[in-house]
């Protein structure tokens, strides 16, 4: 199989370059430069926002079999990428987002939810999901229904991350103390190791699979003491998990998902919304998703072999509850 990679030197996309080349695929990654690209590729280097930047790619004589693009911006930068290959490849995978679907979808919504309305193959940045549901009809109108692979990603974390969700929580346990730990314990959990997302989406290549998926793992595949017990473990530091109630910690003030990592409240749209997807979908087509300590255990591995400091994105907010507004809700719900 031959891939091309469109990015594919950071997070989800370079997983994906590292699961081809283990599968001994011929890949080639289109990229800016501003990141090395894994060894074992072929490389082509172009800016998708400037003029004339897929000059690059458009003057290489390479085909391929499958087309991995996730771009998260403008969508018209899909467009012209997507129009530029629908005669030299055979299916354009788009990694996108259940961010498309209208707010705010029920539990357990698939597939053929209701999507956000007002976007458009052919604009410019506007909002993150009206960006990615862009990218989509740009994927679908140069490939067809039949040729495009819409991969609407859940929560994802794994090594490499850039948001900063899992590396700020083992960051916070390996510091130790009392930690604010939002309950209930047994919230249950809906992600996807973005290790598990790029063998599926391979997998999905080699079956030529089409549409949209919902790409995350059932709900309740982990719990958020699960998640949060693996990060002790796995650190090894004399942290003091503290759990407490939703009320309590919505009524400091607290932010769910910004400034307290992948927890949102239980019954509640953000909950229904971010955790409890139908991916039956998936599932049924061969997703296969690890333990979440292999998940905390291989992130950590990586955070300390590149010094602890996770990458950012430029495009996303930094997230995390800074360590005094942190002991402020621990004092409040011990009485203190």
């Amino acid at each position: 199989m031959r891939l091309l990679a469109l990015g594919g030197t950071e997070f989800a996309g370079r997983a994906v370059v590292e699961a081809a080349l283990a599968r001994g695929w011929e890949v080639t990654v289109f990229h800016r430069g501003r990141h090395a690209a894994p060894d074992g590729v072929r490389e082509l280097l172009g800016d998708r926002t400037a003029v004339d930047g897929l000059a690059a790619l458009d003057e290489d004589p390479g085909t391929w079999d499958v087309v991995v693009d996730t771009w998260s911006s403008a969508p018209r930068v899909v467009r012209d990428a997507a129009r530029l290959l629908r005669d030299r490849a055979g299916r354009y995978a788009y990694v996108s987002s259940r961010s498309v679907y209208a707010w705010a979808p029920p539990a357990g919504y698939a597939e053929d939810a209701p999507v956000v309305d007002g976007a458009s193959p052919d604009a410019g940045a506007t909002d993150y999901a009206r960006d990615k549901r862009g990218g989509e009809l740009a994927a679908v109108a140069a490939f067809g229904a039949d040729r495009s692979l819409l991969v609407r990603s859940g929560l994802l974390i794994g090594p490499y991350e850039n948001v900063g969700r899992l590396p700020w929580w083992l960051n916070r346990v390996a510091r130790g103390g009392p930690v604010l730990a939002p309950g209930p314990r047994e919230l249950p959990l809906q992600y996807v190791d973005v290790r598990d997302q790029a063998e599926w989406i391979l997998d999905a290549a080699e079956r030529e699979l089409s549409g949209p998926y919902n790409l995350t793992s059932p709900s309740g595949h982990t719990t958020m003491s699960a998640l949060l017990e693996a990060c002790v473990r796995v650190t090894g530091g004399p942290a003091e998990l503290r759990w407490t109630a939703p009320e309590v910690v919505l009524g400091a003030g607290v932010e769910p998902w910004a400034q307290l990592p992948v927890w949102v409240p239980p019954h509640s749209d953000l909950h229904d919304a971010l955790h409890a997807a139908d991916v039956s979908r998936a599932v049924a087509s061969g997703l296969r998703c690890r333990p979440v300590a292999e998940t905390v255990a291989d992130t950590w591995a990586w955070l300390r072999e590149i010094g602890g400091t996770a990458p950012q994105r430029t495009d996303r907010t930094a997230v995390g509850l800074d360590p005094e507004a942190e002991a402020k809700v621990l004092a409040a719900a011990s009485g203190v």
